[in-house]
């Protein structure tokens, strides 16, 4: 007898509509299919046709329907009743909301602009925030970068005009040597996921270098578990080998680096023509030349004397160096955790990677000086690095000592190796200076953000103070291009340099995971002076989510979610450019929401309207932008150029061209993007390329051809050191000079950067994101929190049995700031003096709309509790930041601790009392 066969519908009605727009569940900003069901979000899916991800979606990205559906999920403008931190608020109008800020800020701006901080999270839409501030005219603006990865963009810009992930890729399609320093999963993950994939369908072999072996490092040919803040050193004995073998592109550093120019030997600095253009020494006619001069050859080995005193080439300089045996294997591997031989195998398979496999393109160009080339000429070794080698007091010059190695490879903008996304390359010189310059009831003198080329450039007030709440731009960390965002609660707590008012935050979550010394931040913002007032007296945070930071707010401006806003992923700012394109994108409101919430962006511009911002008004005192929609279609940075490069003009124009009213609906008709594919003769060599040159001033890019050396010495370094030395009109503190002789040498040096004592804190600890979560807000993610409920600390074989631990068992983690309490998990592919963890998973009760019994507030945890933005007190009477001193960016992955077994306690310790939540908690079971 035969059973009936269920009747199973096997292709279920999906959606009644598709809406293409972009992720914003992590960095990558992704093409994605939105599938509508009755109005509602049914279904994510990647947009094949885009250019980032071509259809590819990981787990973040599907479970953005989760995001929109979220319990945490802000819903009215709030007012605070209670105390700060207590969560309590009332619900009032946008009206109401608006009207408070203003009263608050209008006085500012008319008297004291610079009383008012602004800084914002992980937000898109930097060049629009900064124009923003600059119009209310306080110097207090940055986003999250200076706790994040400046060192890393910072170092790449001064050294070779852009850096690793937004500013460029591994060239995929050529490769046949991938080498990954420091990079965890969270950033870029599905184009790096997808490069792997290319590149091993090849053969291409893959090494990654991290002491943590998870995701990419997992999946690579060969892991190198490396000391953590050792990179730079092991970079360094990788430069030393390579120069002792001959193994560098000598025609390539003649060519497109300083190498060949020529230093002054009494100053160190560059020796220059009349026109300030450095000179080299022209192998055709032994005489000194401007580097860029038509048709000259310059010469690495030439010297010039002049009046008896010798210059020689950087190149001179940078040998000597490297040569010298304190860099050899022998010397360097016990402190990076790897045996001589190890580093000797790894320099030897990227040298013979690199000559005995070098590539040609059949393609012709023509170079800056005129010659025509009748080859593209590869080395196919391409490198990619991220936080993992930027979070340590060292990372600036770990940073550019990888670049360097890089460059004398040659395997920068050649076929196989590195290549840069539009808007870069942009040398340093470039980009604009730092302004600071406040006039009241004015927008400030200019951009807030820049290179520093040398201390004019600083950010000091008349009496050589520092002029912004974070202390950027100062003698502590010169060329900190992305701000302090960590510093600015602290400082504003300290009133040094000067107290604020205002603190307004977008999207920054300072009271939990985006700051060090938690409970000391939590305390600072809830800290009365002696009249009972708060010594931060106002406090505006805007975010989509109930977060930890909330219940500290004053007045709290509820963004939407990403689907239900628009978004501008603009060239200003920070496209999805890919090597062989010009790429930006947008966001659209999908679907509505069904809160009384607006986008931050557009409540900014009501905010400027009212405040009669100068860039925000008409002539005639109206609004001069209704909405963000409105400004992303219709301002012009200068004219003819604006946050989108797609249909300008008649909507034929690409790059430049008057506002097309038309332009927004051309993205959503184009699947949400816009790419510009750059000519085959100027897809490598772009520094140096007159096509790509031509090309990139056709788009908008530059306004005239800007041809430019790499700087393997970089000459705004040694400026600041002349300056400690004792030359000049700009002069440092005392207490620095020793610091900036040291630390900022115009070639990459290697440094320890942990300050702990080694003996009593003898564990490295780290933290990594994980391929599922970019942001805290992934944690509180109903389908993400599957994957990622709680978060052990991992602990290598060795420690693991010198401690006796065993399974379930819990450990006290003690650093020179703080102690936790955690459990811990066995993990053998891990360097064997390093703890690590999972980052953001840990919540504090009350936030999120989770339970108080969830698992991310009982046994999860942050590290950061055991970090402090100070260092330990060194006995000298001052206090030294825990950062980098060239950038300012966090030293979080200096981390030092000692870990000891112990009972198991009810939670993960520290435990700080449950927030009142504005939003109350989630359903048992979220459907």
């Amino acid at each position: 007898m035969t059973h009936p066969r269920p009747h199973l519908d096997t292709s279920p009605k999906v959606s009644d509509e598709v809406r293409k727009t972009t992720c914003y569940m992590c960095a990558c900003r992704c093409g994605i299919n939105v599938h509508l069901k009755d109005g509602k979000v049914a279904y994510i899916e990647g947009n094949r046709d885009h250019p980032v991800n071509k259809g590819v979606l990981c787990a973040k990205g599907s479970a953005g329907i989760m995001q929109v559906n979220a319990p945490s999920r802000l819903r009215a403008p709030l007012k605070r009743t209670g105390p700060r931190g207590s969560g309590q608020f009332a619900e009032i109008s946008w009206d109401e909301a608006l009207e408070l800020a203003t009263s608050w800020l209008r006085p500012l701006r008319e008297t004291a602009p610079e009383k008012l901080a602004f800084f914002t999270g992980r937000d898109q839409s930097q060049s629009f925030t900064g124009l923003w501030a600059q119009q209310f005219g306080t110097p207090n603006f940055a986003a999250h970068g200076g706790f994040c990865s400046v060192n890393m963009a910072a170092a790449g810009i001064y050294t070779m005009g852009g850096a690793f992930w937004e500013f460029g890729q591994p060239d995929w399609d050529h490769t046949k040597l991938f080498i990954l320093f420091g990079v965890a999963e969270d950033h870029d993950s599905n184009p790096i996921k997808m490069g792997l994939g290319k590149i091993k369908a090849r053969g291409a072999r893959v090494i990654g270098v991290n002491p943590i072996r998870t995701g990419y490092n997992a999946v690579a040919d060969d892991w190198v578990g490396i000391t953590p803040g050792t990179d730079g050193l092991l970079i360094l004995s990788l430069v030393h080998e390579l120069l002792r073998a001959g193994k560098i592109d000598l025609d390539y550093l003649a060519r497109y680096t300083n190498a060949p120019v020529l230093l002054d030997t009494d100053t160190g600095l560059f020796l220059r023509d009349a026109d300030g253009k450095p000179l080299v020494i022209d192998r055709n006619t032994g005489l000194p030349a401007a580097f860029d001069q038509k048709s000259i050859h310059p010469d690495l080995g030439a010297i010039h004397t002049v009046d008896g005193k010798t210059h020689r080439p950087v190149f001179h300089t940078l040998a000597e160096r490297y040569l010298d045996p304190q860099y050899a294997p022998e010397a360097v591997a016990e402190r990076c955790g790897l045996s001589p031989n190890k580093i000797k195998r790894l320099a030897a398979e990227i040298a013979r990677v690199a000559f005995d496999e070098a590539i040609s393109l059949p393609i012709a160009w023509t170079d800056f000086r005129g010659e025509r080339h009748s080859h593209m000429t590869g080395r196919p070794v391409a490198f990619h690095a991220m936080r993992g080698i930027s979070a340590h007091a060292n990372g600036f010059q770990t940073a550019r000592a990888l670049h360097m190695l890089q460059i004398l490879l040659g395997t920068v903008e050649t076929p196989g190796g590195f290549r840069f996304k539009p808007p870069y390359p942009k040398p340093a010189e470039a980009h604009p200076r730092p302004h600071f310059k406040t006039t009241p009831g004015q927008p400030l003198d200019g951009p807030h953000l820049g290179y520093p080329q040398g201390p004019a450039d600083l950010c000091l007030d008349d009496n050589g103070q520092p002029a912004r709440i974070d202390k950027a731009f100062t003698w502590d960390n010169p060329l900190s291009a992305h701000g302090l965002m960590h510093m600015v609660i602290s400082n504003a707590h300290a009133g040094d340099p000067y107290k604020i008012d205002t603190l307004f935050l977008y999207m920054a979550n300072m009271a939990w995971n985006s700051s060090m010394n938690t409970a000391g931040v939590m305390q600072m913002l809830t800290d009365t002076d002696a009249s009972g007032d708060y010594v931060i007296p106002h406090i505006i945070y805007s975010d989509a989510y109930s977060s930890e930071m909330t219940a500290y707010a004053d007045l709290i401006l509820p963004d939407t979610t990403y689907l239900e806003r628009h978004d501008c992923i603009s060239l200003l700012d920070r496209p999805i450019s890919e090597a062989d394109a010009a790429a930006d994108a947008i966001r659209w409101p999908v679907i509505t929401p069904d809160r009384d919430v607006r986008g931050f962006q557009s409540v900014l511009i009501d905010l400027a309207h009212r405040l009669k911002f100068p860039a925000f008004t008409n002539a005639d005192g109206g609004a001069k932008y209704q909405d963000y929609a409105d400004y992303i279609v219709t301002h012009e940075r200068k004219p003819g150029i604006g946050p989108l490069a797609g249909w300008r003009g008649d909507g034929s124009q690409t790059g430049r061209g008057a506002p097309n009213p038309e332009q927004l609906q051309r993205y959503i008709d184009n699947g949400g993007f816009f790419v510009s594919h750059i000519p085959e003769t100027a897809s490598y060599y772009k520094p140096w390329n007159m096509a790509y040159q031509d090309w990139a001033v056709g788009m908008g890019l530059m306004d005239q051809p800007t041809p430019y050396l790499f700087q393997l010495y970089v000459e705004p370094l040694r400026q600041f050191q002349r300056a400690a030395e004792g030359h000049g009109a700009h002069q440092p503190p005392e207490h620095l000079r020793p610091q900036i002789r040291e630390r900022l040498d115009p070639l990459p040096i290697w440094y320890a950067s942990a300050d702990s004592d080694c003996a009593e804190y003898p564990v490295h600890a780290l933290t990594q994101r994980p391929m599922a979560m970019y942001h805290s807000w992934g944690s509180q993610n109903a389908w993400l929190r599957q994957i990622h409920g709680h978060n052990p600390l991992y602990i290598p074989t060795k420690l693991w049995q010198q401690h006796g631990f065993q399974d379930g068992d819990w450990a006290r983690v003690t650093s020179p700031h703080s102690s936790i309490t955690v459990p811990v998990a066995h993990m053998a592919a891990l360097n064997e003096n390093t703890v690590w963890t999972w980052n953001a998973i840990g919540k504090r009760k009350g936030a999120w709309a989770l339970k108080p019994d969830a698992p991310e507030a009982t046994k999860g945890f942050l590290l950061n509790h055991l970090i402090a933005e100070l260092l330990p007190p060194k006995g000298d009477g001052l206090r030294w930041s825990n950062s980098d001193p060239i950038t300012g960016q966090a030293a979080w992955f200096d981390l030092r601790v000692r870990i000891e077994r112990t009972a198991p306690p009810t939670e993960a310790h520290p435990s700080f009392p449950p927030l009142t939540s504005p939003v109350g908690t989630g359903p048992k079971d979220p459907k």
